[in-house]
């Protein structure tokens, strides 16, 4: 302690009233307390001690030092315990330096440098990248305790930190900002096209610029109206690009060795793959001779560069690939048959081959339905093909049986499909079914935890067209029926039943024809109760001497009717939507003739029946 005395009169002496004196400082294992009252001494500071800092400090000097810099020695220690310095008017208060940001640290304007060795807040702008991106890179040169945060609204950073580190983020960001400045340099074009040399550049900067790094992101840009190209980016970039357009925008014949083809109905990209694929196989005597064939995505069009009688040949095969694409609109009905109640209802209006199955009952049943008059004569009058016509007996006969509850139609789904391309439909719900539990034996909630899973459950029908001629196309066709048939039981953990029906096949069918796909068959177990009305709703009694049960099989099939229109342009897709709405109406008429002629049949065939049974109760 005497040791620390003498310091301190040494240091005091030498004291001059100067703005700026040297002193003599040299001590060893000095309590940081006692330091702390040594600078306030010397540099006439008062210092208020709210935290108690433990710890001492060694200051080795050989020269004299400047009275000002035991500050910055002063707070050098402090932060090396977690502390700093911070002005608070004629006072110096001792704060953790985590603190520094809430205790009024010193804020300085945007413009203005930062200096002195206490810890300021200052806002940092930054102008040519993403502040964030920005924050990212530098955060690593701030001290520990600094605090900084971006305002992406302004593109700006708040930092409180010490005056030396943030001098070194502004030079670190003025450097990234002047690096990545972006420029604009508009180019004359003097002897092209303007718009082919935007491709071509474009399709160059590709190649050289790195796309993935936003600084070295390149746009160029045609402006029709002076025929200039713009360029904005970096000006390194910029300038590169200047240079290319320099050796670029020259006098050729480049109207002769380059065509561009825009495509109306096909994908470029898709063409292109096509026809260099020909190309590739081809032989030419002179290489220079091979074509350079590329696709613009944005424009959906071909680029072709070479030879013009070549040129010529590939104009040719893009004519052929560029027709407009054949579409096919079809119409789909799916069914479910109840055999027995379509047998029974057969019998009861006396057709011959009522009964249905997958060996074609459903077209014994309708060629019984018989022709009638309102068919060829409506149909020649409004000039309706043949083949849409066929239906209408099928129609009807479908139309029959869900009339009667001997079917159920499940869906009528229309689709506009694409030649050669797959097209789909679904309509269903969602349900969710158990995967596991696991019971939770702890004392604050105990139970039971259920985990599930999501399962679609409808119809989806899927249909892919080739069309082979303007009246034959070949279906791809594949129908998946899934149904819920139990909901199951959360209370009792039983989980839902599902089924699936599922029809795939292929067909070829004329413009307008219909096609039955079945064979899928599902049969449940019906349990019919019987009961002599009053005396079967007797408790037990009742159960036992006057009611029955009688349990029954019931078989369902599954039946599609597909029917294809051939659209071979826009033109005949509105005339087709106005002929099938006149055909919606014909099968109406059709219907209500055939069913009353059908009516007409079941009281012809109960008068038979009667007429044969004698007064006597029996049959003759």
């Amino acid at each position: 302690m005497r040791f620390i005395k003498a310091i301190f009169l040494t240091a005091v002496l030498v004291l001059s009233l100067s703005a700026r004196e040297q002193v003599n400082v040299n001590f060893a294992n000095l309590e940081i307390d006692d330091f702390i009252k040594l600078v306030s001494k010397i540099t006439n500071k008062n210092i208020l001690i709210n935290h108690k800092v433990n710890g001492t400090v060694d200051f080795v000097s050989t020269a004299p030092i400047y009275d000002d810099e035991l500050m910055g020695i002063l707070i050098s220690v402090l932060e090396s315990k977690g502390f700093t310095l911070i002005e608070d008017g004629s006072l110096y208060e001792i704060v953790r330096s985590t603190d520094a940001a809430q205790s009024n640290a010193k804020v300085v304007s945007p413009e203005s440098s930062t200096s002195g060795n206490l810890m300021v807040t200052q806002a940092i702008v930054v102008k040519g990248e993403n502040v964030d991106i920005v924050a990212a890179k530098i955060r690593y040169l701030i001290s520990k305790t600094a605090k900084l945060m971006t305002m992406k609204e302004s593109n700006t950073m708040l930092i409180t930190d010490y005056p030396k580190n943030i001098e070194t983020v502004k030079q670190v960001i003025n450097d990234i900002d002047t690096n990545n400045a972006m420029i604009v340099k508009i180019i004359p074009v003097k002897n092209t096209e303007g718009k082919k040399l935007q491709a071509k550049l474009a399709d160059i900067a590709k190649s050289i610029f790195n796309e993935k790094v936003d600084a070295e992101i390149v746009k160029i840009i045609h402006d029709e109206n002076a025929n200039t190209i713009i360029v904005v980016g970096n000006a390194k970039n910029v300038k590169k690009v200047e240079a290319l357009v320099a050796k670029l925008d020259v006098e050729s014949n480049i109207a002769s060795t380059l065509q561009i083809f825009t495509l109306k109905n096909s994908d470029a990209k898709a063409v292109v793959a096509t026809i260099n694929e020909i190309v590739s196989k081809q032989t030419y005597a002179d290489p220079a001779m091979k074509p350079n064939i590329s696709a613009s995505e944005e424009i959906n069009a071909v680029i072709v560069v070479g030879d013009p009688q070549v040129i010529k040949g590939i104009k040719v095969m893009l004519d052929e690939l560029d027709k407009e694409k054949y579409q096919v609109y079809v119409q789909a009905r799916i069914i479910n048959i109840y055999k027995k109640d379509a047998v029974d209802l057969g019998v009861k209006y006396g057709f011959d081959g009522a009964a249905v199955s997958s060996n074609g009952g459903l077209y014994s049943l309708a060629a019984n339905f018989g022709g009638t008059s309102i068919t060829p004569a409506a149909a020649t009058l409004i000039n309706i093909p043949d083949n849409l016509t066929h239906g209408f007996a099928l129609g009807a006969t479908i139309d029959f049986l869900e009339k009667n509850d001997a079917s159920k139609s499940i869906s009528n789904p229309s689709i506009l499909c694409v030649n050669n391309k797959e097209s789909s439909i679904y309509v269903g719900q969602t349900i969710s079914i158990a995967t596991g539990s696991v019971t939770s034996a702890a004392t604050i909630s105990p139970g039971l935890t259920s985990s599930y899973k999501r399962e679609d459950v409808g119809l989806t029908l899927k249909i892919k067209p080739r069309v082979s001629s303007s009246d034959k196309v070949t279906l791809e066709v594949e129908a998946i029926l899934e149904s819920l048939d139990s909901k199951g039981n959360t209370v009792t953990g039983e989980q839902p039943i599902t089924s699936k029906q599922e029809v795939k096949t292929q067909a070829i069918l004329r413009h307008g024809e219909n096609i039955i796909i079945g064979g899928l068959v599902k049969n449940t177990d019906i349990n019919n109760v019987s009961k002599v009305p009053l005396l079967g709703d007797i408790p037990v009694i009742g159960e036992y001497l006057f009611s029955s049960t009688a349990k029954t099989e019931e078989e369902t099939n599954l039946v599609v009717v597909l029917t294809p229109y051939i659209v071979d342009n826009s033109e005949a897709l509105s005339k087709l939507q106005e002929t099938l709405g006149v055909v919606a109406t014909l099968q109406q008429k059709y219907n209500v003739e055939v069913f009353a002629n059908l009516e007409k049949r079941k009281e012809e065939k109960e008068n038979a029946d009667q007429s044969k049974v004698n007064p006597f109760g029996a049959v003759e």
